[in-house]
Protein backbone atom coordinates (compact mmCIF):
# COMPACT_ATOMS: atom_id res chain seq x y z
CA UNK A 1 0.00 0.00 0.00
CA UNK A 2 1.28 3.23 -1.15
CA UNK A 3 1.42 5.47 1.92
CA UNK A 4 3.77 8.85 0.14
CA UNK A 5 3.44 9.48 -3.16
CA UNK A 6 6.14 11.96 -4.86
CA UNK A 7 5.62 13.02 -7.98
CA UNK A 8 8.29 15.77 -9.51
CA UNK A 9 9.13 17.30 -6.35
CA UNK A 10 11.56 20.15 -7.35
CA UNK A 11 13.73 22.09 -4.62
CA UNK A 12 15.97 25.26 -6.27
CA UNK A 13 18.01 27.85 -3.86
CA UNK A 14 18.54 31.04 -4.74
CA UNK A 15 22.45 31.84 -3.91
CA UNK A 16 22.22 35.55 -2.81
CA UNK A 17 26.00 36.12 -1.84
CA UNK A 18 26.57 35.10 -5.71
CA UNK A 19 24.56 37.47 -7.23
CA UNK A 20 20.94 35.84 -6.98
CA UNK A 21 21.94 32.48 -8.81
CA UNK A 22 19.85 29.41 -8.09
CA UNK A 23 21.09 26.05 -7.29
CA UNK A 24 18.89 23.14 -7.62
CA UNK A 25 18.74 20.75 -4.64
CA UNK A 26 16.55 18.34 -5.92
CA UNK A 27 15.66 17.98 -9.50
CA UNK A 28 11.66 15.75 -10.76
CA UNK A 29 12.22 13.43 -7.93
CA UNK A 30 9.36 10.41 -8.26
CA UNK A 31 8.85 7.33 -6.48
CA UNK A 32 6.46 6.57 -3.64
CA UNK A 33 6.91 5.30 -0.10
CA UNK A 34 5.14 2.05 1.26
CA UNK A 35 3.21 1.50 3.89
CA UNK A 36 5.37 0.64 6.90
CA UNK A 37 8.68 0.02 5.22
CA UNK A 38 11.85 1.49 5.87
CA UNK A 39 13.37 3.21 2.88
CA UNK A 40 16.86 4.33 3.06
CA UNK A 41 18.10 7.53 0.95
CA UNK A 42 21.90 7.21 0.03
CA UNK A 43 24.40 9.29 -2.28
CA UNK A 44 27.31 11.26 -2.79
CA UNK A 45 27.52 14.24 -0.23
CA UNK A 46 25.15 17.23 -2.05
CA UNK A 47 23.06 14.35 -4.26
CA UNK A 48 20.02 16.01 -2.11
CA UNK A 49 19.25 13.36 0.01
CA UNK A 50 18.69 16.12 3.23
CA UNK A 51 17.18 18.19 0.60
CA UNK A 52 14.71 15.69 -0.06
CA UNK A 53 14.15 14.82 3.51
CA UNK A 54 13.62 19.08 4.62
CA UNK A 55 10.63 18.65 2.52
CA UNK A 56 9.04 15.80 3.51
CA UNK A 57 8.83 17.18 6.95
CA UNK A 58 8.19 20.67 5.25
CA UNK A 59 11.32 23.06 7.18
CA UNK A 60 12.24 23.37 2.85
CA UNK A 61 9.07 24.52 1.04
CA UNK A 62 9.45 22.37 -2.17
CA UNK A 63 9.99 24.57 -5.62
CA UNK A 64 7.80 22.54 -7.46
CA UNK A 65 5.89 19.07 -6.93
CA UNK A 66 3.46 17.01 -5.13
CA UNK A 67 4.07 14.94 -1.82
CA UNK A 68 0.47 13.09 -0.93
CA UNK A 69 0.90 11.60 2.32
CA UNK A 70 -1.74 8.93 3.83
CA UNK A 71 -2.33 10.71 6.98
CA UNK A 72 -4.95 9.86 9.23
CA UNK A 73 -7.78 12.54 8.40
CA UNK A 74 -6.98 11.48 4.75
CA UNK A 75 -4.72 12.65 1.80
CA UNK A 76 -2.78 15.60 2.56
CA UNK A 77 -0.49 17.28 -0.21
CA UNK A 78 3.20 17.97 2.36
CA UNK A 79 4.27 20.61 -0.46
CA UNK A 80 1.72 22.80 -0.58
CA UNK A 81 -0.55 22.22 3.01
CA UNK A 82 -0.90 24.99 5.10
CA UNK A 83 1.52 25.60 7.97
CA UNK A 84 -0.76 24.66 10.64
CA UNK A 85 -2.00 21.75 9.18
CA UNK A 86 1.79 20.67 8.48
CA UNK A 87 2.51 21.98 12.67
CA UNK A 88 -0.76 19.68 13.71
CA UNK A 89 1.11 16.71 11.66
CA UNK A 90 4.18 16.88 12.84
CA UNK A 91 2.20 17.20 16.47
CA UNK A 92 0.44 13.83 16.00
CA UNK A 93 2.05 11.81 13.19
CA UNK A 94 5.79 12.98 11.54
CA UNK A 95 8.53 12.98 13.51
CA UNK A 96 11.80 13.73 12.85
CA UNK A 97 15.52 13.19 13.81
CA UNK A 98 18.42 15.40 12.79
CA UNK A 99 22.06 14.91 13.31
CA UNK A 100 22.15 18.09 15.93
CA UNK A 101 19.98 18.05 18.81
CA UNK A 102 18.68 21.93 18.89
CA UNK A 103 16.55 22.19 22.24
CA UNK A 104 16.00 24.41 24.58
CA UNK A 105 18.80 25.37 26.98
CA UNK A 106 18.67 24.28 30.72
CA UNK A 107 15.98 21.38 29.97
CA UNK A 108 17.34 18.34 30.93
CA UNK A 109 17.83 15.49 28.64
CA UNK A 110 14.96 13.15 30.49
CA UNK A 111 12.21 16.09 29.65
CA UNK A 112 13.59 16.41 25.53
CA UNK A 113 12.38 12.76 25.27
CA UNK A 114 9.29 12.87 27.74
CA UNK A 115 7.71 16.47 26.34
CA UNK A 116 6.37 14.50 23.07
CA UNK A 117 4.59 12.40 24.64
CA UNK A 118 2.99 14.40 27.48
CA UNK A 119 1.45 16.54 24.49
CA UNK A 120 0.53 13.28 22.88
CA UNK A 121 -1.85 12.75 26.84
CA UNK A 122 0.41 10.53 27.91
CA UNK A 123 0.69 10.66 32.02
CA UNK A 124 4.04 12.09 33.03
CA UNK A 125 5.55 9.33 35.31
CA UNK A 126 4.62 6.89 32.44
CA UNK A 127 6.02 9.05 30.14
CA UNK A 128 9.49 9.47 32.02
CA UNK A 129 9.75 5.53 32.55
CA UNK A 130 9.42 5.42 28.95
CA UNK A 131 11.96 8.28 28.08
CA UNK A 132 14.82 6.46 30.66
CA UNK A 133 14.05 2.74 29.23
CA UNK A 134 14.65 4.48 26.02
CA UNK A 135 18.04 6.71 27.22
CA UNK A 136 19.55 3.46 28.91
CA UNK A 137 18.52 1.15 25.92
CA UNK A 138 20.37 4.08 24.29
CA UNK A 139 23.64 3.84 26.06
CA UNK A 140 23.26 7.42 27.65
CA UNK A 141 24.26 7.17 31.20
CA UNK A 142 22.14 7.52 34.13
CA UNK A 143 23.79 10.60 36.07
CA UNK A 144 23.08 12.17 32.30
CA UNK A 145 19.54 11.89 32.53
CA UNK A 146 18.78 14.76 34.39
CA UNK A 147 21.61 16.66 32.84
CA UNK A 148 21.41 19.49 30.21
CA UNK A 149 22.16 18.08 26.59
CA UNK A 150 24.00 21.50 25.93
CA UNK A 151 27.04 19.89 27.75
CA UNK A 152 26.74 16.90 25.94
CA UNK A 153 28.98 15.44 23.55
CA UNK A 154 28.03 15.00 19.94
CA UNK A 155 27.27 11.52 20.19
CA UNK A 156 25.34 11.86 23.45
CA UNK A 157 23.25 14.72 21.72
CA UNK A 158 22.07 12.32 18.81
CA UNK A 159 20.60 9.72 20.96
CA UNK A 160 18.56 12.17 22.94
CA UNK A 161 17.53 13.44 20.09
CA UNK A 162 17.06 9.89 18.87
CA UNK A 163 15.32 8.77 21.70
CA UNK A 164 13.17 12.00 21.18
CA UNK A 165 11.75 11.16 17.63
CA UNK A 166 11.17 7.76 17.95
CA UNK A 167 9.65 7.83 22.01
CA UNK A 168 5.70 8.53 20.72
CA UNK A 169 6.38 6.07 17.58
CA UNK A 170 4.97 8.58 14.86
CA UNK A 171 3.34 6.81 11.77
CA UNK A 172 6.46 8.92 9.62
CA UNK A 173 9.92 8.89 11.13
CA UNK A 174 12.35 10.92 9.17
CA UNK A 175 16.06 10.31 9.94
CA UNK A 176 18.89 12.18 8.82
CA UNK A 177 22.11 10.57 9.52
CA UNK A 178 20.65 9.61 13.46
CA UNK A 179 23.94 7.37 14.02
CA UNK A 180 26.45 9.59 12.50
CA UNK A 181 28.36 10.18 15.74
CA UNK A 182 27.96 7.29 17.52
CA UNK A 183 30.69 4.56 18.36
CA UNK A 184 30.34 1.21 16.79
CA UNK A 185 28.55 0.02 20.48
CA UNK A 186 26.07 2.40 20.61
CA UNK A 187 25.45 2.56 16.92
CA UNK A 188 24.46 -1.12 17.03
CA UNK A 189 22.34 -0.50 20.17
CA UNK A 190 20.66 2.54 18.06
CA UNK A 191 19.98 -0.03 15.39
CA UNK A 192 18.93 -2.86 17.64
CA UNK A 193 16.11 -0.36 19.13
CA UNK A 194 15.07 1.19 15.94
CA UNK A 195 14.12 -2.76 15.05
CA UNK A 196 12.50 -3.34 18.37
CA UNK A 197 10.38 -0.42 18.80
CA UNK A 198 9.15 0.45 15.93
CA UNK A 199 6.31 -1.89 14.63
CA UNK A 200 4.79 -2.03 10.48
CA UNK A 201 2.70 0.80 12.22
CA UNK A 202 5.97 3.67 11.71
CA UNK A 203 6.98 4.14 8.04
CA UNK A 204 10.37 5.00 8.15
CA UNK A 205 12.32 7.15 5.51
CA UNK A 206 16.05 8.15 6.77
CA UNK A 207 19.18 9.14 4.96
CA UNK A 208 22.59 7.11 5.40
CA UNK A 209 26.01 7.41 5.25
CA UNK A 210 27.23 4.05 6.41
CA UNK A 211 26.02 0.41 4.33
CA UNK A 212 26.63 -1.49 7.13
CA UNK A 213 23.60 0.38 8.83
CA UNK A 214 21.28 0.60 5.84
CA UNK A 215 21.97 -3.18 5.42
CA UNK A 216 20.76 -4.01 8.54
CA UNK A 217 17.87 -1.26 8.38
CA UNK A 218 16.31 -0.98 5.24
CA UNK A 219 13.39 -2.56 3.15
CA UNK A 220 14.43 -0.66 -0.34
CA UNK A 221 17.18 2.08 -1.04
CA UNK A 222 16.90 4.81 -2.97
CA UNK A 223 19.77 5.94 -4.66
CA UNK A 224 20.30 9.29 -5.32
CA UNK A 225 22.97 11.33 -7.50
CA UNK A 226 23.52 15.16 -8.62
CA UNK A 227 19.58 16.16 -7.42
CA UNK A 228 17.54 13.22 -9.35
CA UNK A 229 16.47 10.38 -8.86
CA UNK A 230 19.43 7.19 -9.94
CA UNK A 231 17.09 4.31 -9.17
CA UNK A 232 15.42 2.31 -5.93
CA UNK A 233 16.86 -1.13 -5.66
CA UNK A 234 15.83 -3.84 -2.65
CA UNK A 235 18.37 -3.76 -0.26
CA UNK A 236 19.68 -7.13 -1.02
CA UNK A 237 20.62 -5.67 -4.54
CA UNK A 238 22.63 -2.51 -2.75
CA UNK A 239 24.35 -4.42 -0.68
CA UNK A 240 25.88 -6.82 -3.48
CA UNK A 241 26.30 -3.78 -5.62
CA UNK A 242 28.26 -1.33 -2.87
CA UNK A 243 30.67 -4.81 -2.04
CA UNK A 244 31.27 -5.04 -5.46
CA UNK A 245 31.84 -1.32 -5.40
CA UNK A 246 33.80 -1.74 -2.66
CA UNK A 247 36.19 -4.78 -3.91
CA UNK A 248 36.63 -2.83 -6.92
CA UNK A 249 38.19 -0.19 -5.31
CA UNK A 250 40.38 -2.08 -3.39
CA UNK A 251 41.42 -3.74 -6.40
Amino acid sequence: MTFIQIADLRKEFEMHVVGGKRVVGLDDVSFDVHDGEFLAIVGESGSGKSSLLKCLYRTYDPSAGTIRFESEAGIVDLASCSEREMLSLRGDEIGYASQFLDEIPRVPAIDVVTRPLIEDGIESQVARDVARDLLTELSLPEELHDAYPATFSGGERQRVNLARAIAPRPRLLLLDEPTSALDPDTKAAAIDLLDRYLTDETTVVGVFHNRDVVSQVADRVVILDDARLRRIVDVETYVAETADEAQGAGA
